[in-house]
């Protein structure tokens, strides 16, 4: 197929598909942006009663850990001065959600993983959309 253009045509569809580019990535880019856009975040002290389960055996893993603080904090009430409060984790089900995000790669580094398990760190967990992030405030 061939198309044919009058003088002044080609410039219109020129800018007809620089805009439609544009509008796309814009589009693309504001998707990712929501994506990436953090929630907000908490501090927490995990304790050696985050270091046990609700039922008193011992956990093994930082996601667990973190996950038992906020057990501690919504569910049962047991709080460390330092720890604040947040309005994702609240049920169960959420915990569960926080513990698989906190199990992938990039949620936190090794050196904050041993941290957590080997001490009582004050962490900062920032909560996106669908990960999250911690690190260590204090060890």
């Amino acid at each position: 197929m061939v198309l044919a253009f009058q003088k002044g045509d080609f410039m219109t569809v020129s800018k007809a598909m620089a805009v439609a580019a544009l509008v796309a990535a814009t589009t693309l880019g504001a998707s990712v942006a929501r994506a990436d856009d953090m929630l907000g975040s908490y501090v927490a002290r995990i304790s050696d009663r985050d270091h046990r389960a609700s039922d008193g055996y011992p956990l093994s893993s930082a996601a667990q850990m973190v996950r038992q603080d906020r057990a501690n904090w919504h569910k049962f009430h047991r709080r460390d001065g330092d720890d604040q409060g947040d309005p994702w984790f609240r049920r169960d089900g959420s915990r569960a959600g926080l513990q698989r995000m906190l199990e992938r790669g990039g949620a936190m580094s090794s050196a904050t993983r041993r941290a957590i398990v080997n001490g009582e760190p004050l962490i900062e967990v920032d909560v996106y959309p669908d990960s999250v992030r911690v690190s260590i405030i204090e060890d």
